[in-house]
């Protein structure tokens, strides 16, 4: 397999934010950095395919989405401790509001930030998620309005109410 320099380009230009939405996914870095390299060798695979699309973009962070899904599937029966390190990692020093959304998102369960992501992050409609999870459009909604409720309840006085309402009706 000839190395493309248009999917290199593609690596090079779209990386970071690739990391970035891994990181809002997973909730660290590291598990980022890992999905992001096991969606772009799956792309890499049909590069050929998908380099005529409008968006390889979107198969992605698809890919990515599903990734972590069955990962979490895989992992949900372990037993696991958890000691949260002292200091976490951010690229940029974020304010009050964004540490109790990070600390709110990361404390969720993980289908239900999965959801979120999807939603508010990627912008997707219920039906593209439940498309893209292979679940219902219903448990779509509940997994979101559970979410939400956890995320008002944690975050208190920091969301405001029009923040999660910026989409239009479902």
């Amino acid at each position: 397999m000839e190395a493309d320099p248009r999917f290199a380009g593609f690596v090079a230009e779209r990386g970071d934010a690739l990391l970035r939405y891994g990181h809002v996914l997973a909730g660290n870095p590291h598990d980022a950095a890992d999905l992001v390299q096991e969606a772009l060798l799956k792309l890499r695979a049909s590069w050929p395919r998908l380099r005529a699309k409008d968006n390889p973009e979107s198969y992605v962070r698809t890919t990515m989405a599903r990734l972590h899904m069955a990962a979490w599937r895989l992992r949900r029966r372990e037993l696991l401790t958890w000691d949260p390190p002292e200091h976490g990692y951010h690229d940029a020093t974020p304010g009050e509001d964004e540490r109790a959304m990070e600390e709110a998102l990361a404390g969720l369960p993980r289908k239900q930030r999965v959801v979120l992501v999807l939603r508010y992050y990627e912008g997707l409609s219920d039906e593209e998620i439940a498309a893209a999870l292979k679940i219902s459009r219903g448990t779509v909604r509940s997994q979101a309005s559970r979410a939400l409720g956890k995320l008002r309840s944690a975050v208190g006085e920091h969301i405001e109410e029009g923040v999660m309402s910026n989409r239009g009706e479902r």
